[in-house]
């Protein structure tokens, strides 16, 4: 996978360009203190993936990736927490708190990798439904998943995550799709990234579901849908 790392601090510059070293499946193509020398990079060369970052000087990570047609798997890095949830509307694959530590880095670049796998290897179709189960493509097969076994589903950008006992599955679908999918009697989104099983809600409160010791954010524009559809099911 070819890299580019975007930052107006040298010294982050390195960190990032440090903890790249210990992927040798990762090319550093080019390190950019701007968005004007960012933009240079890509009409001249292939990027799969963009490490940047979202406070930068005259044009800021977030408003430069919003003039990319196309643009690359995109991993945002910042000083400050409270950009994350406009990061993720981006379709971001993951968001990295400065300072970054290795361990936080690999988890970053794992997610890359499975995605870029899936986009470049693995090309899967919609979802079909029966019953009370849905036939989801995966892995050049259409695997048969019951509605009670799926927990919940997270977004992955242009994929979604279901997770069923034992292990998950991703497929390339959007959550508007799977939304419905799937019956909304036993399903609620409760996020713009999480689905969750009604069945398999272990606790809950107005901000957060926990399902397998998992927490899971609740939106403030799904909260009371969700309150109510809790309500609705006897649960006090």
């Amino acid at each position: 996978m070819k890299c580019l790392i975007v930052d107006d601090e040298p010294l982050a510059l390195d960190v990032l360009e440090s903890h790249l070293k210990s992927h040798p499946e990762l090319e550093l193509v080019a390190r950019c203190s701007n968005a004007i020398e960012a933009s240079e990079v890509l009409k001249n060369h292939q990027v799969d993936l963009i490490f940047i970052d979202i406070q930068m000087p005259e044009v800021t990570g977030i408003e430069f990736v919003k003039t990319l047609t196309n643009p690359p798997l995109l991993v945002f890095t910042t000083a400050y927490a409270e950009y994350a949830v406009e990061g993720f509307e981006l379709d971001a694959i993951d968001y990295l708190l400065k300072p970054i530590s290795l361990d936080r880095f690999n988890k970053a670049v794992a997610k890359a990798k499975e995605y870029y796998q899936l986009k470049n290897g693995n090309e899967v179709e919609n979802s079909e439904l029966e019953d009370e189960h849905i036939f989801v493509k995966a892995n050049q097969k259409l695997i048969k998943v019951s509605y009670d076994d799926i927990k919940y589903v997270e977004a992955f950008a242009d994929y979604v995550k279901i997770f069923i006992p034992e292990k998950r599955i991703v497929t390339l679908q959007t959550m508007k799709n799977m939304e419905k999918k799937l019956p909304a009697e036993k399903f609620c989104r409760i996020h713009r990234s999480f689905i969750v099983g009604l069945k398999h809600v272990q606790s809950y409160n107005s901000s957060e579901v926990e399902i397998d010791g998992n927490k899971l954010p609740i939106g403030k524009n799904y909260k009371d849908h969700f309150m109510e559809l809790m309500k609705d099911n006897n649960v006090l």
